[in-house]
């Protein structure tokens, strides 16, 4: 997760780039953060839908294949 401060920083940058634009330095660290918030948020997607167990009421694991397998890999790693 990214700190507080991180996540205020790409506030306040996108905020200055509608209003008054960005200086180079700002746009390389701008983007730079954008990529480390992705980076961040799809880890953890990832982790989230790998945890998942899906039931069906009638009380059968109906996980889909590929979140097993991925599960799976993840352990062996």
């Amino acid at each position: 997760m990214l700190s507080k401060e991180k996540l205020a920083r790409i506030n306040e940058l996108a905020k200055k780039s509608k209003s008054s634009g960005l200086s180079i330095e700002e746009a390389k660290e701008q983007s730079a953060l954008r990529k480390e918030y992705l980076e961040t948020f799809r880890a953890t997607m990832r982790d989230t839908i790998e945890s998942v167990k899906v039931i069906d009421p009638s009380g059968n694991d109906v996980t889909p294949e590929k979140v097993q397998q991925a599960k799976k890999g993840k352990f062996l790693n």
